[in-house]
C-alpha cells in the first residue's frame, strides 16, 4: 500500500509541474462555468445543476483522456518505465498508483465547481440530493474514462494516440448504445446495448437518482480496464 501511495503522490504532483495539468483544469472550469452561467441561472426556473452535470459528461470525455494519456505512455517514451519496473514494487503498485493519482487530479479539478453550488444557494433554495448525486455521477463517469485512458496509455509511447484511442472508444460506445442504433437489433442484444449506455446512467445521476446498478457498472468498467492496464505493462516484461 505504501508503494502504491508513493507512486500516486509522485504522479499527482507531476500534474502540477507541467502546463498540461493547469491547461486541463482551466479548460474544464472555463467551459463548465460558461454553461452554468448560460443554462443554470434562469429567472423563473428551478434552481438546479442538472444541465451542468449533463454537459460535464461530454466535457470529461475530452478532459479525462487528456489527463490519462501521459500516465504510462510518457514513461514509455522517455524510457523511465524500465527503472520503474526494476524497482522493488510490482506492476500492480505502478498501475494502481498512477490511476489513483489521475482520479485524485480529476476530483481536484471538480472541486472549484462547488462555487456554482454557492451561487445557486445565494439565488434560491436548491435540493442538495440531486446535486450530491450529480457530483457522484461525474466522479463515476470520470473514473470510467480514466481507466480506459490508462489502458490505451499502456499500449503506446505516443500520448496523442492514447488520447485519440480513448476518445474514439467512447464515441463508438455512445454510438452503438444510442436508442436509434440499439433499436435496430433484436433481443437480447438490444438490452445489452442499452445496458452499455453511459448517457442513460449519467442522466439518472443528474436527476438525483442513485441506482446501485449504475455504480456497479462504472466500478466493473474501472476494474476491468485497470486489470487490462496491468496486463499491458506486464507484457513488456515478456518482450
Amino acid at each position: 500500500m505504501g508503494a502504491t501511495l508513493t507512486v500516486a503522490w509522485r504522479e499527482y504532483a507531476s500534474f502540477f509541474r507541467s502546463s498540461i495539468g493547469w491547461l486541463v483544469i482551466a479548460l474544464y472550469l472555463f467551459l463548465s462555468g460558461l454553461w452554468f452561467a448560460y443554462d443554470s441561472i434562469t429567472p423563473g426556473q428551478p434552481a438546479s445543476m442538472r444541465a451542468l452535470f449533463s454537459v460535464s459528461q461530454w466535457l470529461l470525455l475530452i478532459v479525462a483522456p487528456a489527463i490519462s494519456m501521459r500516465l504510462l505512455s510518457e514513461e514509455l517514451r522517455s524510457g523511465t518505465i524500465e527503472p520503474l519496473m526494476t524497482a522493488p514494487i510490482s506492476d500492480w503498485h505502478i498501475v494502481i498508483g498512477k490511476y489513483l493519482a489521475a482520479l485524485a487530479f480529476l476530483i481536484t479539478m471538480l472541486l472549484p465547481t462547488l462555487v456554482h453550488v454557492g451561487v445557486i444557494e445565494l439565488l434560491a433554495s436548491p435540493d442538495y440530493g440531486p446535486i450530491l448525486a450529480g457530483y457522484l455521477g461525474l466522479v463515476f463517469v470520470g473514473a470510467c474514462y480514466l481507466a480506459v485512458g490508462l489502458f490505451f496509455s499502456s499500449l503506446t509511447r505516443n500520448q496523442i494516440v492514447a488520447f485519440l484511442s480513448t476518445l474514439f472508444f467512447f464515441m463508438l460506445l455512445v454510438f452503438i448504445s444510442s436508442p436509434n442504433v440499439a433499436a435496430l437489433v433484436d433481443e437480447p442484444f438490444r438490452s445489452l446495448l442499452f445496458g452499455l449506455s453511459i448517457n442513460l446512467r449519467i442522466a439518472d445521476f443528474a436527476k438525483g437518482v442513485f441506482d446501485t446498478s449504475h455504480a456497479a457498472f462504472f466500478l466493473a468498467f474501472v476494474v476491468l480496464f485497470v486489470v487490462l492496464s496491468v496486463v499491458g505493462v506486464e507484457s513488456r516484461r515478456w518482450r
